[in-house]
């Protein structure tokens, strides 16, 4: 192989390796596409799961499973029953924590 072919699969290679450190899209695989809803009733929640920012999502997403099968709902973080949701959840974490101490 002459000079030239080893220039362009030397550079080839060092394009592939450097590109593969840069994110595709700056705000990640976020599971929220949206805002999300404002509230949920109370009664039809079986589960909630807070998502805090992380490399995969510059966001904290909010997911509210339904009973009954209805599916998941994306809860808006900054709506007023967000807050309280991430305040319990924060409240049984600390405790979850500071019971195996």
């Amino acid at each position: 192989m002459n000079v030239k072919g080893m220039a362009i699969v030397l550079a080839v290679i060092v394009c592939a390796t450097t590109c593969r450190g840069f994110p595709m899209f700056k705000g990640g695989r976020c599971l929220c596409i949206g805002p999300g809803v404002k509230a949920v009733k109370v009664a039809d929640i079986e589960k909630v799961s807070v998502i805090y920012p992380s490399n995969n999502c510059d966001k904290t997403e909010v997911i509210i499973t339904l009973k009954a099968h209805k599916g998941q709902r994306c809860l808006n973080p900054r709506s007023k029953q967000a807050n309280i949701i991430r305040k319990n959840a924060e409240k049984k974490e600390f405790f979850k924590t500071s019971k195996r101490s």
